[in-house]
């Protein structure tokens, strides 16, 4: 891959991650609150005159109350909390992942048979690591503001103000906590793309079948708009199957990730779970995470892919 390709995908993968964050941030926010342990303080306010002590701790709200809550609470601007982080991060995460799945794609072509599923698998495997490596901390803030619940007037920690308390709490390696469930989650990725790349594959071979049949110009740029619409739903189908089988590395993440958290790795934490609130806690929060993830990443892809055709030309 030559080095202006490469600077190609980079760019278009910014892009696309950059688009995404800033449509489906608001969703991101109530995602996080109902991953975390602290999630059931919101209802026990709520509910504390109908349900007895013991109990409380047990309920937790859906989506459309959590999101209630967060207004009422919180005020409108706190479903935009980590969105700084978000667009530090988002960048630079996903042009690094897309320049690493590109090229480890390209290098696997020459070994394995090109565009294979064993290609797709390892490529997005190699890239996940690559980029959960390299921005980890920035995640790791992103999720602390998300979860800094403040009242109306109080005052909100900012990011710096995040940055140093963790330094102070756990130093250098608190910046690391939940990357062993983002490597879990690297399963997650593979599935997307191999499921992404197959229907991708199938667009493709449909496109040029009907290219045989039309060759007038302008049927050719109505097929090229139709194809982006294709890419978006390949994108949605094959994300909405990989979310949902590898969804609890999600829940884990996040807990791992709070501050002062009893949480410490990844099987302790799993464990912890599933004995303090049963197995349906590791998928609290999904609806509201495939509400998000879905044309986040429809956007997302669907933005990369027309970057890169407009920059190739």
């Amino acid at each position: 891959m030559s080095q202006r390709d490469t600077l190609v995908h980079l760019f278009a993968g910014g892009c696309g991650g950059t688009v995404g964050a800033i449509l489906t941030c608001p969703l991101e926010v109530v995602k996080t609150r109902l991953q975390s342990s602290s999630v059931t303080l919101y209802i026990s306010e709520v509910q504390l005159s109908t349900v007895n002590g013991a109990s409380v701790a047990r309920v937790s709200p859906g989506p459309l109350h959590c999101l209630k809550l967060i207004l009422e609470k919180e005020g409108p601007r706190s479903l935009f909390r980590g969105l700084g982080p978000n667009l530090v991060g988002v960048a630079p995460s996903r042009a690094i992942y897309f320049a690493a799945y590109s090229t480890a794609k390209e290098k696997l072509n020459s070994i394995f048979e090109p565009d294979s599923t064993q290609v797709h698998m390892v490529s997005a495997g190699l890239a996940g690591f690559t980029a959960i490596t390299a921005t980890n901390p920035i995640w790791l803030i992103k999720t602390r503001l998300q979860l800094d619940a403040r009242n109306r007037g109080e005052r909100r920690m900012n990011a710096f103000e995040c940055i140093r308390r963790v330094y102070q709490s756990d130093g250098l390696r608190g910046f690391y906590r939940g990357m062993s469930a983002s490597y879990a989650g690297i399963s997650e990725t593979v599935i997307h793309f191999v499921i992404y790349e197959s229907i991708k594959r199938k667009l493709m071979e449909t496109k040029a079948a009907a290219n045989m049949a039309a060759m007038d110009e302008e049927e050719e740029s109505v097929k090229d708009a139709s194809d982006f619409v294709g890419l978006m739903l390949a994108a949605a189908t094959s994300k909405t199957c990989a979310t949902s089988i590898a969804y609890p590395h999600e829940v884990i993440r996040t807990r791992l990730r709070e501050e002062g958290t009893k949480y410490r790795s990844f099987f302790q934490t799993l464990s912890m779970v599933i004995k303090e609130e049963g197995y349906r806690a590791l998928y609290r929060g999904l609806t509201t995470h495939l509400v998000r993830q879905i044309p986040n990443t429809a956007i997302m892809m669907s933005t990369y892919e027309l970057v890169v055709y407009l920059l190739n030309g």
